[in-house]
C-alpha cells in the first residue's frame, strides 16, 4: 500500500514537472558580451591612433624602409576594428532575438562565433547551444515564428 502511495507521488511530481530554460538569462549574457566586445573595439582604435602617429612621424632618412610600419599598424587596427563592432552588434542583436523567442537559427549562428572568441564567447556560446537544442526551447521558436 505504502509503496503505490509513494509511486502515485512520484508520478504526480512528474506530470507537474515544467521544463525549464534559461533564454532570459543567456539574452542578459549576450547583452553583456555584445557590450564588452564593442568597449573591446576601443583597443583597436589605439592601434590607429599609434599606427597614425608613426606614419606622420619625422623619420630618419638615413634608413630606406620599403614600407612605413605605421601603415600595417593602422590597417590591423582598421580591420580589428570594424570586426569587434560588427561582433559586438550581431551578439546584442542576438540577445534582442533570444528575448522575443524569433529568429533560431541567426541566434543558433551567433552562439556559434562566440564559440570563438575568448573564454567568455566559449561559455556564452556552449551554455546557449546547449539550451538552444532542447526540444521546448525549439519549439518556442517555432510558435513565434509561425504568429
Amino acid at each position: 500500500m505504502e509503496n503505490s502511495d509513494q509511486q502515485q507521488h512520484y508520478q504526480q511530481q512528474y506530470q507537474s514537472y515544467m521544463p525549464t530554460d534559461n533564454i532570459d538569462t543567456f539574452a542578459t549574457l549576450h547583452l553583456v558580451k555584445g557590450i564588452l566586445t564593442i568597449l573591446l573595439s576601443l583597443l583597436f582604435l589605439l592601434y590607429i591612433f599609434l599606427g597614425s602617429a608613426l606614419m606622420f612621424a619625422p623619420m630618419d632618412h638615413e634608413t630606406d624602409m620599403p614600407f612605413n610600419p605605421g601603415t600595417f599598424i593602422v590597417i590591423i587596427g582598421g580591420i580589428g576594428f570594424i570586426i569587434t563592432i560588427a561582433l559586438g552588434v550581431l551578439t546584442i542583436l542576438a540577445s534582442k532575438y533570444l528575448r522575443e523567442r524569433r529568429n533560431y537559427n541567426f541566434v543558433f549562428t551567433i552562439a556559434v562565433i562566440n564559440c570563438i572568441t575568448g573564454v567568455l564567447g566559449i561559455l556564452l556560446g556552449i551554455f546557449t547551444l546547449l539550451d538552444l537544442n532542447k526540444p521546448h526551447v525549439k519549439a518556442q521558436f517555432d510558435n513565434s515564428s509561425s504568429t
